[in-house]
C-alpha cells in the first residue's frame, strides 16, 4: 500500500520547499494523479536554531518541537517522514526526538538523512573514501557526518575551523547575504563557498557532501571545482519515494 510521505518544512522553509520539488522531480509518472501524496508541515517559528542549540547559545533543545511536528504529520497520515535538516540529525537532537516519538506511540517511519547518505556513497561511489563536508558549524562540531561515514570506511575531510566560521557558516547564515536570508546564492556567498570547495580539494577530498540543506541552493551543477558534490535533499527526496512506493522511484 503506497504511503504518504511527510515533510517537516520549516527547517528551514527554503530548504523544504527545494525538498518537495526534488520529491515530485524523481517521482516517475505520467500524470499529475500519478504523483505520490506529500504533506508539508512548515512551522519554523516553534523549533529554535539546531545549530545555536549544539554549541551552547540555547538552551532548548529543538528535538521537542521536531518531534511535535511529526507527530501532526502522522495524525494528518503520513507513513514516512523525512526532515530536511543536517544538523537536526546530530545525536544531541535527533535520539531525543526519537525517544519523543516512542513516548507518544507514533510509529511513523522516520528517516535518517545521514545515513541515507552513508547509503548511498556506498552504493554510487564505492571507490571514493576521502569525503569532503561543507555543512553549518553546528554539524561541524556536532561530527555529525564523520560519526557516521567512518565507520563505513569513508574519511570525513572538513575545513579548517577559523575557515568553517569565518566563510562557510557565514554563507549559510548571514542575515544579509547568507543562504537562509536570500533562499538564492549571492555573490558573497558562492565566494565564500568556493573558498571552502578548494580547501576541500587541496586536503585531498574526492567528493564533497553539501550538507547543509540549503547548500544545494547555490549550486546548479553536479560538479565544482572538479568534484562531485552529494546533494542530501536530493538523497532524501529518492529515499522518501522508495519508502512511500519503490515502484516510483525514477533510476538514476
Amino acid at each position: 500500500m503506497e504511503k504518504w510521505i511527510g515533510v517537516v518544512g520549516g527547517v528551514g522553509p527554503f530548504a523544504g520547499i527545494d525538498l518537495l520539488g526534488k520529491i515530485a522531480a524523481q517521482t516517475a509518472v505520467s500524470l499529475d494523479q500519478d504523483h505520490l501524496t506529500v504533506l508539508n508541515w512548515s512551522q519554523p517559528g516553534t523549533i529554535v536554531d539546531r545549530t545555536e542549540f549544539l554549541l551552547g547559545q540555547v538552551a532548548e533543545n529543538p528535538a521537542f518541537a521536531l518531534a511535535q511536528q511529526v507527530v501532526q504529520l502522522a495524525k494528518m497520515g503520513a507513513g514516512v517522514v523525512g526532515i530536511p535538516c543536517n544538523t537536526a540529525h546530530a545525536p544531541r537532537i535527533f535520539n531525543p526526538l526519537r525517544a519523543e516519538l516512542a513516548a507518544a506511540r507514533c510509529d511513523v517511519r522516520l528517516l535518517h538523512m545521514i545515513e541515507e547518505v552513508g547509503r548511498f556513497l556506498q552504493e554510487q561511489l564505492p571507490g571514493v573514501k576521502q569525503i569532503g563536508v561543507l555543512s553549518t558549524t553546528g554539524t561541524y562540531r556536532a561530527r555529525v557526518y564523520a560519526d557516521v561515514l567512518e565507520p563505513l570506511g569513508f574519511t570525513a575531510v572538513l575545513p579548517p575551523i577559523t575557515l568553517q566560521t569565518e566563510k562557510i557558516h557565514p554563507a549559510i547564515y548571514d542575515p544579509v547575504y547568507g543562504l537562509k536570508a536570500c533562499g538564492v546564492a549571492t555573490q558573497q556567498a558562492q565566494e565564500n563557498l568556493r573558498l571552502g570547495l578548494d580547501h576541500l580539494k587541496a586536503a585531498g577530498a574526492e567528493a564533497v557532501i553539501l550538507g547543509c540543506t540549503e547548500l544545494p541552493l547555490a549550486f546548479a551543477e553536479a560538479t565544482a571545482v572538479g568534484l562531485p558534490l552529494i546533494d542530501p535533499t536530493l538523497i532524501l527526496a529518492r529515499a522518501l519515494i522508495r519508502e512511500a512506493n519503490p515502484a516510483k522511484l525514477k533510476p538514476l
